[in-house]
C-alpha cells in the first residue's frame, strides 16, 4: 500500500495482455523501443491490465478503471488477438483486501476503451451485461461518453457497448466536464490526447501527491515527450499535456502511477544526465 496523506493507494491488476509494440510507440523506431520492451513473434509487447484502488479519508473505496472482466473469456478470438492472461483477476485482488464488488463506492474511468472499462460490467445470470459494482457511481468525462456512443472506424474496435451502455440504464453514470473534485484531495484532470475525454486522477494530501496517468503515459518507457502511442487520436495534445503534467510532477515530487507497465507501476521523476527518468520509490531510499 502507498500512503498519500490520509489516502491509502493499492496498485492492483486484472491480469495481462499484449498489444503491438509499433502501435504502442508511434513514431519511435523499433530499434529504440525494443531495448526496453521485448516483443513476441507477432511484435506484441506485454502490458499490465492495471487498476488503482484509492481508500479515502472519509472511508470511500474508489476504483480507477476496472480491467477487462471475465466477459471475454469465452471469446477465443479476442483472447488470442490480445494474448489475454488472467490467472489472478481484479476480483481476486479485491478479495485479498477483504473487499467485495458491493464495497466499491465510485469507479473512475480514465476512458472507455475495453482494457480500462471492460470490468465496469459483468454478465448477470441472464447472460446480459450489468454494472459489476452495483453500488458504485461511475465518473466519466462527458466528452468521453459522447465519443464512445458515436465511435468511428478509427476507434470502434476499442469501444464495446456492453462495457458502458448498461451503466446508463442502471442510472449509475456521473458525467463530468474538465477538472472535477470527487472528494477533498482527490480529483480528475481531463488530459485529452489519447481520446478527447481521457482523464488522469490526482491524489494530493498532506504535502504529498500521486498521479495516475492512464493512457496519457501508459508505461515508464513513455516518459520521454516524443514517445507517444499511435493509438492516440490527438498526439499533439498528448505531447502538450505530458509536458505540463510532468513539469508539475517534477516540481511537486508526485509519485507517478503507470497503468500498463508490467514491471514498474510507481516511480518518481528524476533528472539523470539532463533527461527525465522514472525511478522506483525504493531505489531512491537506497541512495540516501
Amino acid at each position: 500500500m502507498i500512503r498519500v496523506g490520509g489516502f491509502g493507494l493499492h496498485v492492483l491488476s486484472d491480469g495481462r495482455f499484449r498489444l503491438d509494440g509499433g502501435a504502442m510507440f508511434g513514431v519511435v523506431p523499433k530499434t529504440l523501443w525494443e531495448r526496453c520492451c521485448h516483443a513476441d513473434d507477432k511484435n506484441r509487447i506485454p502490458l499490465e491490465l492495471g487498476v488503482l484502488l484509492i481508500q479515502t479519508p472519509s472511508g470511500k473505496n474508489v476504483l480507477v478503471d476496472a480491467g477487462l472482466s471475465s466477459k471475454y473469456e469465452r471469446n477465443g478470438k479476442f483472447t488470442k488477438i490480445y494474448a489475454v492472461e488472467r490467472p489472478r483477476t481484479l476480483r481476486d485482488e479485491l478479495k485479498a483486501l477483504g473487499l467485495a464488488p458491493e464495497d466499491i463506492h465510485i469507479v473512475v474511468n480514465t476512458h472507455l476503451h475495453f482494457d480500462h472499462a471492460g470490468g465496469d460490467t459483468e454478465l448477470g445470470a441472464d447472460g446480459r451485461p450489468r454494472p459489476a459494482f452495483p453500488k458504485a457511481r461511475y465518473v466519466i468525462q462527458k466528452l468521453e461518453w459522447e465519443d464512445a456512443q458515436h465511435a468511428h472506424e478509427r476507434n470502434q474496435a476499442s469501444y464495446l457497448a456492453e462495457n458502458f451502455e448498461p451503466l446508463e440504464s442502471a442510472r449509475a453514470l456521473e458525467l463530468v466536464s474538465g477538472e472535477f473534485e470527487i472528494e477533498r484531495g482527490l480529483k480528475v484532470l481531463r488530459s485529452g490526447g489519447h481520446t478527447r475525454g481521457h482523464q488522469c486522477v490526482l491524489v494530493e494530501d498532506g504535502g504529498a501527491g500521486a498521479l495516475f496517468l492512464g493512457d496519457l503515459i501508459p508505461t515508464r518507457a513513455h516518459v520521454p515527450l516524443p514517445w507517444i502511442m499511435a493509438y492516440d487520436l490527438y498526439p499533439v495534445d498528448t505531447l502538450e499535456e505530458k509536458r505540463r503534467l510532468l513539469d508539475l510532477a517534477k516540481q511537486r515530487d508526485w509519485l507517478l502511477l503507470f497503468q500498463h507497465d508490467p514491471q514498474q507501476r510507481a516511480a518518481h521523476l528524476r533528472e539523470v544526465d539532463g533527461r527525465l527518468v522514472a525511478v522506483p520509490p525504493k531505489a531512491e531510499h537506497a541512495h540516501h
